[in-house]
């Protein structure tokens, strides 16, 4: 597929092979809008309607005529009194109309005069200001006009454009199908939680991060869950997990060691690509292909599903999955934009020798905004993902120090599918 296995390659040249493999989904599914949050939209969304429909009032307070109030003071008579949602009749000359926040604007008025800028004397109205012709008026289509696209395919749907969608009438969207994503884990010497820990044992908790990172990410997953360290067994999984799936997802057993079945049972199943990625943590990463049965594979497209394997230990693991799987996995999706984006941030600590390859480190920011550093940057050591809230992107051989502008990438962008 690509270079040998020794050449370190770039992130971002890692990342470009990465997305451009990448298979978008096909098949969509037809939701009402209640239940498409988080999905990815297949179609753009159109109005058919002027929003607001009609000019209206922003303020409660009193429609006129603006040329019927020639100076200040001028008293006018109350003719009609408008709620949102009523019709109004058609404003006569030298009257004003009682009119409430969202009430339609009479034919004939021409301006809003709020209710803090009048005194009410009887049946009539003292204009306490000289208005101007507009004044506290929304235009009819000042938020959205008939015939404008108001949501574009490939966006990930938010609460606030689900509400866009309704303020239109629009009452289901089109959305792609979810990624169907198989995960499995190898390692005889894993334990789950509430088992009792054997010696040589370790808790699998890459298991539980990945899962709900591809949750995160809007996929539906199957666990396949501790393979065991045999080759019959992993190459039996891997056939399984294609038929129904559009990637498959696994941690460790790549290496060339008697026990990492990983690597053969995908050649022998497919293809397989072994990346060294010139970045800290996570240099191993791999990507592949896992031939279908024949006959196999219903809801899914293709005669292959995609493999990515990824380092074994826990913060490799998971720093790896949201720069290489999560923007895969968006353009599966169709996503329109999978481009991280970083913001600067003061570094509040010091880097003085930085490694060779580029570096994503662990850090939080405090209350004046600054990144600070957990004390560890080992790739064993999860609770520094915990403890964190975001990465800051380090280039090769780039040494820091306290007061240097430094590039943010916050795990809260990381995170959301």
């Amino acid at each position: 597929m690509t270079a040998p296995a020794s050449a370190l390659i770039d992130p971002d040249l890692a990342l470009q092979r990465l997305l451009a493999a990448a298979r978008p989904i096909v098949e969509t599914d037809t939701l009402p809008i209640s239940a498409a949050l988080g999905r990815v939209l297949a179609q753009d969304v159109r109005s058919s309607i002027d929003v607001p429909p009609a000019d209206n009032t922003a303020m409660d307070g009193y429609a006129l005529r603006s040329s019927d109030v020639s100076a200040v003071g001028v008293r006018l008579p109350v003719s009609q009194r408008i709620p949102a949602g009523a019709l109004p009749l058609p404003l006569q000359a030298g009257t004003a109309a009682r009119i409430f926040t969202g009430g339609f604007i009479p034919p004939g008025a021409d301006a809003v005069v709020m209710q803090e800028q009048c005194t009410v004397e009887g049946d009539a109205v003292c204009i306490n200001t000289q208005p101007k012709p507009g004044d506290w008026v929304r235009r009819r289509g000042l938020d959205v006009e008939a015939g404008s696209v108001v949501l574009s395919a490939g966006q990930r749907l938010r609460p606030q454009d689900l509400g866009l969608a309704a303020s239109v009438g629009v009452a289901a969207l089109t959305v792609r199908r979810r990624p169907r994503v198989a995960i499995l884990f190898t390692g005889d010497e894993l334990a789950m939680p509430g088992e009792p820990l054997r010696p040589g044992a370790i808790y699998n908790s890459n298991r539980f991060v990945i899962q709900a990172l591809l949750q995160a990410a809007g996929c539906e997953v199957t666990d396949f869950g501790i393979v065991p360290d045999r080759i019959d067994a992993t190459r039996a999984v891997l056939r399984q997990a294609a038929q129904q799936h559009d990637l498959i997802v696994s941690t460790g057993g790549m290496s060339v060691g008697e026990e990492d079945h990983v690597k053969p049972a995908v050649q022998a199943e497919g293809a397989l690509d072994l990346w060294q990625i010139a970045m800290k943590p996570g240099k191993p990463l791999a990507y592949g292909l896992v031939r279908r049965e024949a006959g196999q594979g219903e809801g899914v497209q293709g005669a292959v599903a995609a493999f990515i394997g990824l380092p074994g230990n826990p913060v490799s693991s998971f720093v790896t999955f949201l720069l290489f799987v999560r923007p895969y996995l968006l353009a599966l999706q169709g996503v329109a934009q999978t481009a991280r984006v970083s913001q600067p941030v003061i570094a509040a600590f010091d880097w003085p020798r930085p490694d060779k390859r580029r570096e994503y480190l662990r850090v939080r920011l405090n209350a004046q905004g600054e990144a600070e550093l957990f004390p560890s940057q080992n790739a064993a050591v999860l609770t520094s993902t915990v403890w964190a809230d975001g990465l800051v992107d380090n280039p090769p051989q780039h040494p820091i120090q306290r007061g240097d502008t430094v590039r943010y990438l916050p795990f809260s962008s990381l995170l959301q599918g």
